[in-house]
Formats: structure tokens, sequence, C-alpha cells
């Protein structure tokens, strides 16, 4: 990977801090949900979000 100015840094930090929020919301609705279909789904997405973040963390090294 190329050397990332001061301010891409940041702005990768924020996507991955929004990824990290997203993964902890969904799987809290999940924990919260009674229904197994719709807590399968949350978990779903909750997974799909942990993919996109280790993809983006992935780039770093």
């Amino acid at each position: 990977m190329t050397n990332l100015s001061e301010k891409e840094l940041s702005a990768v930090q924020d996507i991955l801090n929004e990824e990290d929020l997203l993964i902890k919301k969904f799987k809290n609705l999940a924990n919260q949900c009674d229904d197994p279909v719709i807590k399968d789904k949350l978990m779903n997405i909750s997974d799909r979000h942990q993919k996109h973040f280790n993809s983006i963390y992935s780039q770093l090294n």
C-alpha cells in the first residue's frame, strides 16, 4: 500500500470506526431479538460489516 497522507489516514480511521459501530449495533439488536429469523438476518448484517472492517484494515498492512 502506498503511503497515505494524514488526512487520508483520518478518513480511513473514520470508516473503520463506523464499521465497528455498525458491527456492535447489529449484534446488540440481534441479542435483543426474540424472532430467530430476524436475529439471523441481523447477525448476517453484523458479519458483513465485520468483513468490510477486516478488508479495509488488511489494506493498511
